[in-house]
Formats: structure tokens, sequence, C-alpha cells
């Protein structure tokens, strides 16, 4: 039988490294950090599955019916039943571990504790966001990777797009983004366009950028402007909301193309991804949780928090993503 192997003394902390631990301030300061550093997450369709049993949850994915004119004297038009459903495997387990010294004798609050706390909660919901983010590659007619290739291939399909620094959005392919293709005012415009002709409720829209992104947006006047037509704009470098879309910066934003797999460019293409909530789901068996165990041969307390979930593109066609050339 496999036995976990704990680390001898260059692998737990001290009483003289930790300072301070009180374990009932670990589980909570662990779950207010990992709600913190959530970024992806509360943007899209989340369900919990929170005490249920299996490895699959089936999700009804209802479509639209049409309104029938109603003639004098004759029956209403049934709508027929076209639902179909989606799976989402619960197949992501990611923990994070730490094995403290002489805990039980320190108790009081210390800023290395909050480091460690803060730590776990940074490096799950970084695991999360990233898979919901590595789900756009099902969108459109792509298939999902869980973790896709940085050579560009893995991310072309219907929905994938990227800015032509003269044109605006054009279709992407592999070795197309060169450099000065970056975020524009005619492209994220179009890109509204495209969410529109999909029929995609205009509530619950959002843009989610990379740092390269957010530099080019603070160069264009308008979204620093204080009358820009929907609002606050873009103020003190703060992302805000662009044409009635919340904007988010994240340094989750996928490599898309590598440069040295860009012909075109030097340079690493990003991925913006623009989505309606419903474009991709969260399935949470396990939210996050924190255990401890005592382990008297090292008189030193386990603290391992971890989360259980799967990911999926629920609605493919109200998700599009937007290259730019990482400058």
């Amino acid at each position: 039988m496999a036995t976990a192997t704990y680390p001898g003394a260059s692998g737990n902390t001290a009483k003289t490294e930790a300072d301070k631990f009180i374990p009932e301030i670990w589980s909570d300061e662990i779950i207010a950090a990992y709600q913190k550093s959530l970024k992806m997450a509360p943007l899209v369709k989340r369900m919990s599955m929170s005490g249920k049993k299996g490895d699959k949850i089936h999700i009804p994915k209802p479509t639209r019916g049409d309104a029938n004119a109603k003639a004098a004297d004759t029956a209403v038009t049934i709508i027929a039943n076209t639902e179909s459903e989606i799976d989402v495997d619960i197949d992501r387990h990611f923990e994070y571990s730490r094995l403290i010294e002489d805990i039980v004798e320190v108790q009081a609050l210390s800023s290395l504790r909050q480091f460690y706390t803060e730590d776990a909660g940074y490096a799950l919901a970084t695991r999360i966001d990233t898979d919901l983010i590595n789900a756009a590659t099902g969108w459109g007619d792509g298939t999902r990777t869980a973790s896709p290739a940085n050579t560009g291939a893995n991310w072309v399909n219907s929905h994938s797009y990227y800015v032509n620094a003269s044109s605006g959005l054009a279709t992407y392919a592999a070795d197309t983004v060169a450099s000065g293709d970056n975020f524009t005012d005619l492209a994220f415009r179009e890109a509204v366009k495209l969410m529109d002709d999909q029929n995609v409720p205009m509530d619950n829209r959002n843009l989610v950028i990379p740092p390269a992104a957010r530099k080019s947006i603070m160069g264009i006047d308008r979204y620093v402007s204080s009358d820009f037509v929907t609002g606050k704009g873009v103020e003190s470098g703060l992302i805000g909301n662009l044409y009635g879309v919340d904007v988010y910066v994240s340094s989750n934003c996928p490599v898309i193309e590598a440069a040295g797999q860009n012909s075109a460019s030097s340079l690493d293409t990003r991925g913006c991804l623009f989505f309606h909530k419903d474009a991709l789901v969260l399935a949470e068996q396990v939210s996050v949780r924190s255990q401890t165990q005592y382990k008297q041969e090292y008189l030193s307390t386990l603290y391992t928090a971890d989360c259980l979930y799967g990911v999926e593109a629920y609605r493919p066609e109200a998700g599009f993503i937007i290259c730019i050339a990482e400058e």
C-alpha cells in the first residue's frame, strides 16, 4: 500500500520559523483568500454538488422557442421540446499542504500563517480560473482541451479571432498575429457585434484580458475619458466597463501561441476572453475545505486545503477568443 512521504527537517516549518498559528483561523483565512483570488469563477455559471455522490453531473440545456401567431378559433401551437444536456466530469482535484512543527504550543496570529493561508487560497483559485479559461477551447465548434498546447492549434475554432491592427477583427489561425496587433476600439466594437449576432443576452457579458491588453486600453483616449458613452470607462488605470461589458484583468489569460511557435511575430500571442456568463460552467463538489492532522512522529500538524470540481463549455455560442500580440 502506498504511503505518504513526509518531509524531514528541510521540508517542514519549525517553531522558530512558523512563529504563531491558530488552527481555527487557518480554514477561514484560506476560504477568504480563495474567494478573493477567484476571477473567472464568479463570472460563469456555477453549480454546487456539495454532499452529492457521483463523478459526473448532467446539466439540462434548454433551447429558446418562437412566439407563434394565433388565429381565431384555432388551437395554440405547441413548441416541440428539443432540450439537450451536457455532461460535466468532476475530475479536477487539487490540494495545497503544509507541515507545521509544534503547532499546539503556538497560539498567536503571525504574518507567516497569513502568508500560508493566502498562498493556499491563491493557488487553488488560480488552478480553477486556469481550468475555466482552458475550457474556452470548447467555444464555437472547438473541442475542450484541459491542457492546450501553446502552438495555437487548440484555440482554432469558429469563435476565435485576432486583432488586426489595420482592419479590426480577423479569423484566427496559427502564424497570423503580428507585432502591433494589440487591443483596439474597433476590434472590440466588432466583437460586441459578433456577440449580438449570436443573440446573446446583453447582461452578464464579461471581458477578461491579460495585462498587455490593459496597457493598450489605457492608451485609448475615449476609454479613459470621464465622458465615455457608457459611463466610467478606465480611471487611473482601473479597469471598468466598456460598452456595457465589465472588464477584468487576469495574468492567467492563456498564451495562445508562444513566440517561438509563431512565424509572424517574435512575441507571445495572448488570448482575451469575451463571453456571457452561460458560456462556461463550474460544477463544485468540494468548493474548498481545510483539514488538519497531527503527526506525532514529527511533532507537527499537517494542514491541507483542497477542492474538487469540473468545468465545461456550457453555451459555446456565447463566448469568443480575441488574440493579441503581447507587447
